[in-house]
């Protein structure tokens, strides 16, 4: 009898196997594979985070590249056609309403000590504020672009002089060289703007130089002087074209330094002062009423502020931008 009982469980069980195998059956618990130990979920489920991660990385970049882009447009437009913007004629006065608070009927930022609306005086000065920014980039882009590529291409003693060069004009701070050349040849704004571009000229020689060391050992170089091309085309006509990524990049990040090198030397007393004064001249005209009227300081220091945070996130963006298109290249 036992017999008979033990060959009907193996029978069972052979069924039970059978069916398993060919799918007729669901496995017990047991003998079903632990997903989180198996190498191809759990590298799936790794992957899913990252690419989240690097998805939300890239539309918050997307977003701050709109954004500074957006916001630098609007201050371009302001200094391009104030009279469209501004509420008020550039430095219009109203003795009856002088030191009136922000976010008063009429005068949404308020008044200063003269009278003037606070918001109109700002949308003027950013032409005076934009233009030395604009200005003191192109010189200096310009010095240092020249020099840097000379330095790198010549190599040798030429470029050990001229480094030697712009270490020491590097040590000197920009804010007391920019005082050197505005007092020894007066304010005004081409002062101004030769003493913006001097204190920057030596950032850009300094990463110009790099690109060039970089490219002249590099074999397009070498067959542009087979080819009997001169040093003078060969620098502006092959080296040149590869660093205006870089230059690009410093460029809007190095508007950002050249409005607060200016903004510095106007506050100093080393700017225009005419009717419509830059943004750091409407600062130190108001220092004066800081206790009783913060609005006159603090608006236009926000305005050199926006223009910075918003010139240096676009660089960074750029910087971005084009250095993922040079990989991929």
């Amino acid at each position: 009898m036992s017999s008979v009982v033990d060959r009907a469980v193996a029978s069972a069980g052979s069924e039970t196997s059978l069916a398993v195998a060919t799918g007729l059956a669901a496995p017990d618990d047991d003998e079903l594979p632990d997903a989180d130990t198996s190498p191809a979920i759990a590298e799936t489920r790794s992957l899913v985070p990252a690419r989240a991660r690097a998805q939300g990385a890239e539309r918050v970049q997307t977003a701050l590249f709109v954004t500074s882009l957006t916001v630098i447009g609007v201050l371009i437009l302001c200094a391009l056609v104030p009279d469209a913007i501004a509420p008020y004629r550039a430095g219009e006065m109203d003795a009856n309403a002088t030191l009136v608070p922000p976010f008063s009927a009429g005068h949404i930022l308020g008044t200063d000590q003269f009278g003037r609306d606070v918001l109109s005086l700002i949308v003027f000065g950013a032409r005076q504020s934009l233009l030395l920014a604009s200005l003191a980039t192109i010189g200096s882009i310009g010095v240092g672009v020249f020099v840097g590529l000379t330095a790198g291409y010549a190599g040798g003693l030429v470029d050990m002089l001229l480094m030697r060069l712009v270490d020491v004009w590097m040590a000197i701070p920009a804010v007391l060289l920019g005082i050197a050349v505005c007092a020894a040849l007066g304010p005004s704004v081409p002062t101004l703007v030769l003493s913006v571009s001097a204190a920057l000229a030596p950032r850009y020689a300094r990463v110009l130089r790099g690109h060039a060391l970089a490219l002249r050992g590099r074999g397009f170089i070498e067959a542009a002087r087979i080819a009997g091309a001169s040093h003078p085309a060969i620098v502006f006509r092959h080296v040149l074209p590869h660093c205006i990524a870089p230059i690009l990049v410093l460029g809007t990040i190095g508007a950002g330094w050249a409005i607060i090198i200016g903004s510095s030397l106007s506050f100093l007393g080393f700017g225009v002062n005419g009717d419509r004064p830059d943004w750091a001249y409407l600062i130190a005209q108001g220092r004066s009423y800081l206790t009783v009227a913060w609005w006159t300081v603090t608006f236009p220091g926000i305005a050199i502020g926006v223009f910075v945070v918003a010139t240096n996130l676009l660089g960074d963006s750029l910087g971005r931008r084009l250095g993922s298109r040079g990989e991929n290249r």
